[in-house]
């Protein structure tokens, strides 16, 4: 896997409206309605090049969300123009962006090497295939599933955990609103690229930045 697609997406210009997740570069834009809506989907729909891509778009009565890829991997250099066309028929439709709105919930399920079981989860759950280690949502509504290896001499000290990617202005409000919930921060040592949170019982959830806060690349995650 390279990074230099989506570290050329972070640098690349005209691309504001744009967030880089875990899972790619997405864009909310703001409609007034499902009719605006599903005219500005069939807008974008039309931009050349995006048809078959693998693209994702959703709508609701008060927004479209664009998605460009469904791995943060497989960004590569088509998509700059992908995005910046996208954008401009955005505004040409006098829906404005709002990089608040775009967040992607992950759910990380962490094994040793000989335990990682993505099979079962796309199985269970009526997953696609993604990768050797993810399992996406044909729908594109539920979150995603993370098969996340660890170190077999280390032991497996929490099963499973949710990782919540947000825009780089976001994760400081993000992460406020959950301790005034009552969270608490059991792990800073990686900030600010991510906080590890947990409620009450103990269960933990990653509130992170990376990759579109910080263009180093994560460090690896050995354990949780």
């Amino acid at each position: 896997m390279s990074d230099r697609g989506w570290r050329e997406f972070l640098t690349g210009e005209g691309l504001q409206d744009w967030v880089v997740l875990h899972g790619g570069a997405t864009a909310v834009f703001r409609v007034p309605g499902l009719v605006e809506a599903a005219q500005l989907a069939v807008a974008i729909a039309r931009v050349p090049g995006l048809d078959g891509s693998g693209a994702l778009l959703t709508m609701t009565d008060e927004q479209v969300s664009v998605r460009l890829t469904r791995d943060l991997w497989q960004l590569d250099r088509r998509h700059l123009d992908l995005a910046r066309q996208i954008s401009a028929i955005a505004r040409a439709h006098g829906a404005a962006a709002d990089r608040t709105r775009t967040q992607e919930v992950q759910l990380a399920v962490a094994a040793h090497p000989d335990s990682v079981d993505v099979g079962f989860w796309r199985a269970v759950l009526g997953y696609a295939a993604l990768g050797g280690d993810n399992a996406v949502d044909r729908l594109g509504h539920g979150s995603t599933v993370w098969m996340q290896e660890i170190d077999p001499k280390k032991p497996l000290r929490h099963a499973m955990h949710v990782d919540v990617s947000v825009a780089r202005e976001l994760v400081a409000d993000r992460l406020a609103a959950a301790l005034a919930a009552g969270g608490r921060i059991v792990d800073a040592s990686h900030a600010p690229q991510w906080w590890t949170l947990a409620d009450r019982a103990g269960n933990r959830v990653d509130i992170t930045a990376w990759p579109d806060g910080n263009p180093a690349p994560a460090p690896p995650r050995s354990e949780e």
